[in-house]
């Protein structure tokens, strides 16, 4: 299904999102230290935009992973339009067996990715090892928003429109029905912070915004 969207991703990311999905990912990354120079996994890269972003802030090396072939070589041409091919490094993987040693990376993001996972509590746990001790991890994910009548406007438009949209400029029909059915499947916050808890990670914390369409998680590596 991402292999078939991959061609117009971006696009309707930024379309579906009326655009603040750039905001949103500047606002999480915020959450990291790049004066550090880390190096950092990316997982569910997509088709880079973290990674690039966190290389214009100070990343020193950036590995993405993500499943989808389709998804990693639209990543790949944006990389190497830009020349940072020696500095970011994109692999075909999932997040329940991630292709890295132990300890071998400082922080590690994934933006609107977990829920994908086919195991998210394994998917955790792999992104706990890989990290450092004192690592910090970074979630950036759909949520449903707590308000009232703009919750209902917000699940209607989500539920409703989007797919419609989704359906007349993706090529797979399918792909903007499973979105909204996979984030209303997707733990509630405080259910979600329980999970990275258990998978190994301390003074997790989560924040809303824009009223709750997405919330951004992050813990430290115990």
């Amino acid at each position: 299904m991402f292999d078939n969207v991959a061609a117009r991703y971006d696009f309707l990311n930024h379309t579906l999102s009326f655009g603040i999905d750039i905001y949103w990912r500047h606002q999480a990354l915020k959450l990291i230290n790049f004066s550090m120079n880390p190096r950092l996994l990316d997982l569910a890269t997509g088709t880079a935009d973290v990674a690039l972003m966190a290389v214009k802030k100070g990343a020193r090396k950036v590995v993405g992973i993500d499943p989808s072939q389709g998804m990693i070589a639209h990543g790949k041409t944006k990389i190497l339009q830009k020349g940072l091919d020696s500095t970011i490094y994109l692999i075909e993987g999932e997040g329940e067996h991630l292709p890295l040693h132990d300890k071998s990376v400082d922080a590690a993001t994934v933006a609107f990715g977990i829920r994908n996972a086919s195991d998210i509590s394994k998917s955790l746990a792999e992104l706990a090892r890989v990290l450092t001790d004192t690592g910090v991890i970074v979630i950036l994910e759909f949520s449903r928003p707590t308000l009232p009548v703009f919750k209902q406007l917000y699940l209607f438009y989500f539920k409703t429109i989007l797919p419609w949209i989704g359906s007349i400029v993706s090529p797979d029909k399918k792909a903007y029905h499973y979105l909204p059915a996979s984030v209303l499947d997707f733990p509630e916050r405080n259910d979600f912070v329980r999970l990275m808890q258990d998978a190994g990670f301390s003074d997790v914390r989560y924040f809303s915004m824009t009223v709750g369409i997405v919330s951004v998680y992050c813990g430290i590596k115990i």
